[in-house]
């Protein structure tokens, strides 16, 4: 996750994180990305069902009942765990976690943990009613997924309406006065809709976007052909740089970030340099606290059979099952030669990536769309899209 509004705006300096001591219980959430200890941010995919039909679903999500998923007691069993291992944030996502009867339950049960609570969610469920419901429970953020304006976004949605029946949801977090932002995933299909997204923000005074890149999981490896080339994926985020620094500097601040590309990170950085930035050097600081990709470190995945994987686009593997054992143990039982290396990879990265000059910034990228495309988990992200001469 980078902070292009923090990094290239300059709304975080180094300085927030370091006053904190970096630890991520006491963090407030805008800075949580710069922590030292990296307690995993855990994403918990509640259910498989869904009532829409998105084609790039990374979790093969579908509008029926599916067997196995975890009861509201061994939800709370799970989240008591969390809470005593310093898990800072619990992201309750799906398919469409809102289908759960219990969900508003769960997440109250979180909050009184001392958990932030945050939902996933493509919006269509959301009234007055729910808002109200999540805003009573302490819900810290909704993050609702739009893919670009009503046709497109229908159209990758499977489902005529969704687009109208996301931005009432929208509004409805809104009037209960719940902090809502957009989650956007770019890919070919859809890159010409940025414009209209940054669009969206300003008109409905929506304070936070996240523009994801395309990572090739579940049905969104059926996008793989779709996915951004270099120079589209370059041409993307700086159309987001110039955007963002466009509302800032008209006085309509939103936090904006990219996600799932920690190339980004340093093309920001380069960017800064080549037009002389007073505060590139700050910027190269907080992208060292935030060391790129931490899949099985510091952001991991339970599934809704209660599996627990690095994140949630590798479901591939499996580390284990909260039903056998806690996530707290599993996460730290370092006898598994996957998630050991996973809390380095950096040692095991190959090709590009094992001479990058940025390797303590990037992370390494994503391992699992290195191994989507090349059946290779530590070769290169076929999506990074810095120039040798860059990485050099």
């Amino acid at each position: 996750m980078i902070g292009i509004s923090k990094l290239y705006c300059g709304t975080v300096e180094p300085s927030d994180a370091l006053r904190y001591g970096r630890e991520s219980g006491k963090l407030p959430s805008h800075l949580l990305q710069f922590s030292a200890d990296k307690k995993p941010v855990v994403v918990w995919n509640t259910t498989r069902r869904c009532n829409l039909k998105c084609v790039h679903c990374y979790a093969h999500a579908r509008d029926e009942v599916f067997a196995g998923e975890l009861t509201t007691e061994e939800g709370k069993a799970v989240l008591d765990d969390l809470a005593a291992f310093g898990a800072p944030v619990v992201l309750f996502s799906g398919g469409e976690p809102l289908v759960r009867p219990d969900l508003v339950q769960l997440a109250e049960y979180a909050v009184a943990k001392g958990m932030r609570a945050v939902i996933s969610t493509n919006g269509t469920l959301i009234d007055s009613k729910i808002a109200a419901q999540l805003k009573k429970v302490g819900l810290s953020y909704v993050g609702i997924s739009l893919d670009g304006m009503e046709e497109v976004n229908d159209r990758f949605r499977g489902v005529k309406g969704s687009f109208k029946r996301a931005m009432d949801g929208i509004k409805a977090c809104q009037d209960a006065g719940i902090k809502v932002g957009l989650r956007f995933t770019m890919n070919r299909l859809n890159g010409g809709e940025i414009p209209g997204i940054f669009d969206l923000l300003e008109k409905h005074q929506i304070p936070r976007v996240c523009f994801y890149h395309l990572v090739y999981a579940g049905r969104g490896s059926n996008l793989m052909k779709e996915d951004l080339s270099h120079e589209e994926t370059r041409s993307a985020v700086d159309l987001i740089i110039d955007r963002t620094a466009d509302l800032h500097a008209r006085g309509h601040a939103k936090e904006v970030l990219t996600v799932d590309n920690h190339a980004d990170g340093p093309y920001v950085y380069l960017r800064m340099l080549r037009e002389k930035s007073p505060r590139a050097a700050e910027v190269l600081e907080l992208l060292k606290m935030n060391e790129g990709n931490n899949s099985g470190r510091g952001i991991g995945c339970i599934s809704w059979d209660g599996s627990i994987h690095a994140d949630q686009f590798w479901r591939h593997y499996s580390f284990g099952n909260v039903r056998e054992r806690k996530f707290s143990e599993i996460w730290t039982d370092l006898s598994n030669p996957l998630m050991k290396k996973l809390k380095n990879k950096k040692e095991y990265v190959e090709g590009r990536c094992a001479q990058c000059r940025w390797l303590d910034v990037c992370g390494g990228n994503f391992r699992v769309r290195a191994e989507a495309a090349t059946g290779d988990l530590w070769a290169c992200d076929p999506a990074c899209y810095l120039t040798d001469e860059e990485i050099a």
